[in-house]
């Protein structure tokens, strides 16, 4: 897939407030500072369509990008972040909730995970709540560039163990880099593909 357009939609508080479901979308979503919106704009070849911040938590509303005039992307707010309210985070993580279960033109969703760090309870609890909600998802690795090869297979295949404690089989995965354009054309293509199911 070649991106020859993309534009930011809108910004939306809730699922209801979302651009119409009249074509395949695509959510990215993971833990604050995961490097959602770097990937984002790797992936759309665009520098600054998704805005990037070094403080955690800044997404707080669903935005809504149109690429090709053919599928949108959904940028969701990061979770976990610890310096937000307690009140704010329920509220952040209910209109995640909504959103993933209502939105009928959701094709899949993209799990990001820090390919830096070991697994987070929060990434396998996200896991298994898509597991139970019966939710198409990909996992996504950021950040792979900061890491050796071996370290990096080492750390992959050891987030994957735990993964696998939980599931029969793992699901599918890209390993990406918002600095070298690492897993760029594989997820365009998979997406391509998926696009092919809406209807």
């Amino acid at each position: 897939m070649i991106i020859k357009s993309a534009d930011f939609i809108k910004s939306s508080p809730q699922v209801k407030d979302c651009p119409p479901g009249d074509k395949p979308e695509y959510a990215f979503l993971g833990r604050s500072n995961v490097g959602k919106s770097s990937l984002i704009n790797m992936i759309t070849g665009r520098k600054a369509l998704a805005k990037t911040s070094s403080t955690p938590g800044k997404t707080r509303l669903i935005n809504h990008f149109i690429i090709n005039n053919e599928w949108y992307l959904a940028d969701l707010p990061g979770f976990g972040y610890a310096k937000v309210s307690k009140t704010s985070r329920r509220q952040w993580e209910k209109m995640i909730r909504n959103y993933l279960l209502q939105r009928r033109n959701l094709l899949c969703s993209f799990i990001l995970i820090d390919s830096r760090i070991p697994a987070q309870q929060k990434d396998l609890e996200l896991l298994a709540w898509f597991g139970m909600h019966n939710l198409p998802f990909v996992l996504i690795y950021t950040k792979t560039d900061k890491l050796g090869v071996n370290a990096l297979q080492k750390q992959v295949d050891a987030i994957n163990r735990e993964i696998m404690e939980e599931w029969e089989s793992l699901p599918q995965l890209f390993i990406t880099s918002a600095q070298t354009g690492k897993g760029k054309d594989e997820i365009l293509s998979f997406i391509e593909e998926t696009n092919t199911l809406f209807s």
